[in-house]
């Protein structure tokens, strides 16, 4: 299998004056092509220092990080940016979609810096991603105007909109209630099944036990990494929830 991530002896100090803080002390891991992966740690374990790093949104002190073949931590800013653009779709906690922008157009947005890419063909990208998350009557609504859960899945939509060798997710259930959650989970077991990677980041040990892998950060260290040997299922998650009532 494709090692589609690969970083060796990764550190990452913050200079803060008087004091340095050691976000990370030499993580060595490894993400093959088609993974799907939770990492989890305390508030301050270096967790999302980590996926900063492998999002192309920070670099490391010392060490090797190649993604998809690409020695990441050999590029220039521009560099960088093309290859966060390119490879790697991002998804948030709190969405970051625009506020006075459609739904279809924020979808659009990492579409508008690939000058590969004309203004029809950006348009029905961005519908044909609205409609896999099932969307694409929304397309002309604006954020205010959509519950949470459409949000992220607007999000979703986005990141997915210029074919990524990578989704990194960063607490994409934290906003939402269980039902919603599942849902979203339940994308993303999809797209994992169709061959997508995707990493995330989650507080909640419930939600790590829908990936495939259990990545666990302590003290800038990986403390533990395991298989995940009963899967929660999305979709059978989500049949076993009471049906909710309409007023």
């Amino acid at each position: 299998m494709n090692k589609l991530i690969k970083v060796s002896q990764l550190t990452k100090v913050y200079d803060m004056g008087v004091v340095k803080v050691h976000a990370l002390r030499g993580i060595d891991m490894e993400i093959s092509s088609g993974e799907f992966t939770a990492i989890m740690g305390p508030s301050g374990s270096g967790k999302s220092t980590f996926m900063n790093i492998i999002g192309c949104l920070d670099v490391p002190t010392t060490g090797s990080y190649f993604l998809d073949g690409t020695d990441v931590s050999s590029l220039n800013k521009d560099q960088l940016a093309r290859t966060r653009n390119k490879k790697i779709g991002f998804i948030f906690q709190t969405f970051n979609l625009l506020s006075r922008t459609s739904a279809l157009e924020n979808v659009e947005l990492p579409l508008l810096y690939n000058p590969s890419v004309k203004a029809k063909e950006r348009k029905e990208k961005a519908m044909n991603m609205l409609e896999m998350v099932g969307l694409a009557d929304w397309h002309h609504h604006f954020p205010s105007q959509l519950s949470g859960g459409q949000q992220q899945r607007i999000a979703i939509a986005r990141a997915l909109v210029n074919d990524p060798v990578i989704v990194l997710a960063d607490e994409p259930t934290g906003n939402l209630d269980t039902r919603t959650s599942f849902e979203i989970m339940e994308i993303f077991q999809e797209l994992n099944s169709k061959g997508m990677t995707i990493a995330l980041v989650t507080h909640e040990p419930d939600i790590s036990q829908f990936a495939k892998i259990n990545v666990s950060f302590r003290d800038g260290r990986i403390s533990k990494e395991i298989l995940v040997q009963d899967i929660r299922d999305a979709q059978k998650e989500l049949a076993r929830l009471p049906v909710e009532d309409d007023y």
